[in-house]
């Protein structure tokens, strides 16, 4: 990654110190929300639900590494109690760490969607190795650019990226709408919906915090509004996602239980 730039203000640095623990926080505690319902689920939903808290543990620990190489990369100190004065250390800044995530977290998040929709052995299947492998590619061609400050070649590799993102995007809010009328009531419907919103809602976001730096704005507080967007993203997609995952797997295990889900 590029090196920090100086400057930082008290207030900037402070912002993404807390956006990232914020990530900590939300991850962390939909983790162990998750796994304490798994016994609460039927059997054929514990494999999505089990997926959903690996996304948000693997989520936690990449927000617990990225946390500490912010707090290593400043000293931040008050001088005879006057303001707060922000320094850099020297020390890198690694924020690799998130793409390394989401190479690992972007196709996991869309399997366990199909997963919890529960189509056809064979539609599931087909599903989840293309969205897994156009997510994958997604993040892959978007790391180039990322580490570049040149603005051209920035925006060269988000061009590329957009291409399976746009293949995702559109699979999820057109492609599995015919699935999705087809869950065994009206509020696993209205939830698998609610859930394909919400990803692309919040995969819309990362283009525009990936474009900060390649719109005019530069030094810190082009760092913080990349650090803090991603963050809030990230907890939407997943934390805020894996929560949905768990209402839709509640749901249908209630409707399967009851006896109300017609037998295939």
């Amino acid at each position: 990654m590029a090196p920090l730039p100086d400057g930082f203000s008290y207030a900037e640095w402070n912002a993404t110190y807390n956006g990232l623990s914020f990530g900590i926080a939300a991850m962390g505690s939909a983790t162990i929300f998750l796994w304490l319902q798994l016994p609460n689920v039927t059997k054929s939903y514990r494999t999505a639900l089990t997926i959903t808290g690996i996304v948000t543990l693997i989520a936690t620990y990449h927000y617990i590494r990225i946390f500490n190489s912010w707090s290593e990369a400043f000293t931040v100190a008050s001088k005879d109690g006057g303001d707060y004065h922000v320094k850099l250390t020297g020390a890198p800044f690694n924020d690799g760490y998130r793409y390394v995530d989401w190479l690992l977290t972007v196709p996991l998040l869309l399997i366990e969607l199909i997963l919890v929709m529960k189509l056809p052995q064979e539609e599931t299947v087909s599903l989840s190795w293309k969205l897994g492998l156009a997510s994958a590619l997604m993040v892959a061609l978007g790391y180039p650019g990322e580490i570049q400050e040149d603005l051209s070649v920035r925006w060269f590799w988000w061009c590329l990226s957009m291409i399976p993102f746009c293949y995702v995007v559109f699979t999820l809010a057109v492609g599995l709408a015919e699935s999705t009328s087809k869950q065994p009531s009206p509020a696993a419907a209205s939830l698998v919906s609610a859930a394909r919103y919400l990803t692309v809602l919040s995969w819309c976001t990362y283009p525009f915090v990936y474009m900060v730096k390649s719109v005019g704005l530069a030094g810190p507080a082009a760092t913080m509004y990349e650090q803090v967007g991603y963050s809030i993203a990230d907890v939407m997609a997943k934390a805020v996602f894996g929560v949905l995952i768990w209402a839709i797997a509640s749901e249908k295990s209630a409707v399967e239980e009851s006896g109300k889900l017609l037998p295939k």
